[in-house]
């Protein structure tokens, strides 16, 4: 797998500006240099995995959240991709769905696996 640095950026970019941070502040938090958040956010720098820990540290977030753009420890994990391939289902199809979560459900509630 190859990890795309100029979408590694912009999800930096992102995050950083939804947690209302600028660049000075994250490069502050991720001890690094301004100059260097630059480079990253706009593909001209490919950080090391230290300071992609860093990063992650001082965002926040989980490395595949920054990686491969997933937040698995968001409530909110995957919910609009399983919504979005519910409007597609049939009627039949939704309830056959509904049946699996709860077979689910119940196992987990039964200490299951």
């Amino acid at each position: 797998m190859q990890i795309d640095y100029a979408v590694f950026g912009k999800r930096i970019a992102a995050i950083r500006k939804k947690r209302g941070l600028t660049q000075e502040k994250l490069a502050e938090r991720a001890d690094v240099t301004n100059n260097f958040i630059s480079h990253i956010e706009t593909c001209r720098s490919i950080p090391s995995l230290e300071t992609v820990v860093k990063l992650c540290n001082a965002l926040d977030v989980t490395p595949d959240t920054l990686l491969l753009g997933t937040e698995t420890r968001s409530r909110a994990y995957l919910t609009q991709d399983i919504l979005r391939k519910l409007e597609g289902c049939t009627p039949q199809e939704r309830r056959l769905v509904d049946g699996f979560i709860d077979l689910l459900t119940a196992e987990r509630e039964r200490g299951e696996p």
